[in-house]
């Protein structure tokens, strides 16, 4: 790793919290698959669409964080036992209303949005700019898509707070 000029010790940790982070999307993208496959209602085109979307890109994140580790000289967990175990998310049921699924996706946004900060901390801490400016992007992104989102599950009496 010394073409890297990184410190082994201290990025070991950053890749803990990477292969959280992996666990975690590993969940994600197929909630999102389950959700896809299970929306019934009013929503169904919008919905059905967006999260395909959604997991499209968050396939290209899994890839794209297990190659970081590799990058790192180290090795990402690969089996669902180990997802299952390390991942901060929880399985949802496939007999949800779109209202609920919506909701979810936002609460494990918060999750992911959390490790994600887990892992710029251990990477700033180790002078690892490469997976802070990765996960830097990803946290913008997420951002964004819980922002839309949450104007989906908002009422349309509510509005936006004025300064």
């Amino acid at each position: 790793m010394e073409y890297l000029n990184l410190d082994r010790e201290k990025t070991s940790h950053t890749v803990k919290e990477l292969n959280i982070l992996l666990a975690d999307y590993h969940l994600y993208y197929q909630k999102l698959r389950n959700f896809h496959w299970n929306i019934i209602g009013n929503s169904f085109f919008y919905l059905h669409e967006k999260f395909e979307e959604m997991y499209d890109d968050a396939k290209l994140k899994v890839d794209e964080i297990a190659e970081r580790i590799l990058t790192l000289r180290y090795q990402p967990i690969s089996n669902y036992s180990d997802y299952l175990e390390q991942s901060n998310l929880k399985e949802s049921p496939s007999d949800i209303t779109d209202d609920k699924m919506v909701k979810t996706l936002l609460k494990d946004h918060g999750t992911v949005l959390k490790q994600m900060r887990k892992v710029v901390e251990a990477a700033d801490a180790a002078g690892d700019e490469g997976t802070i400016d990765l996960i830097g992007a990803y946290i913008r992104e997420l951002e964004k898509t819980s922002w839309m989102l949450d104007a989906w599950v908002m009422k349309t009496k509510e509005t936006h707070k004025v300064l």
